[in-house]
């Protein structure tokens, strides 16, 4: 039997832990801002990891595609991994950028 389904909230609980456990995986500070109010409530989550002052690009999904696709450990894996692709993105240091020629 797999791990599926869901109310909103419950859903939107498990979506924050996940993203959250392998985010700081990455770095203990890393923390996750999901948006699941007003016009998302019922059909999407945004998130976004933040560190310090930074903060990664949004994520999005659909409601009913983590309901259904959370007890997959295939679907789960690949949202593991670019979570935590994300994570390093934000410790990377700023570009430098070069002078520019006058």
């Amino acid at each position: 039997m797999a791990f599926s389904g869901g109310s909103y909230d419950e859903v939107a609980r498990w979506l924050k832990n996940f993203l959250t456990s392998h985010a700081k995986r990455e770095h203990a500070r890393i923390e996750i801002v999901l948006d699941a109010a007003d016009e998302r409530e019922g059909r999407s989550y945004g998130a976004w990891l933040v560190l310090g002052d930074r903060r990664s690009p949004l994520i999005e999904l659909g409601y009913r595609d983590v309901a259904d696709h959370r007890g997959c450990l295939e679907w789960c894996r690949v949202l593991a991994e670019r979570t935590r692709a994300l994570a390093r993105a934000l410790m990377a240091p700023p570009a430098v950028r070069e002078p520019r020629a006058r």
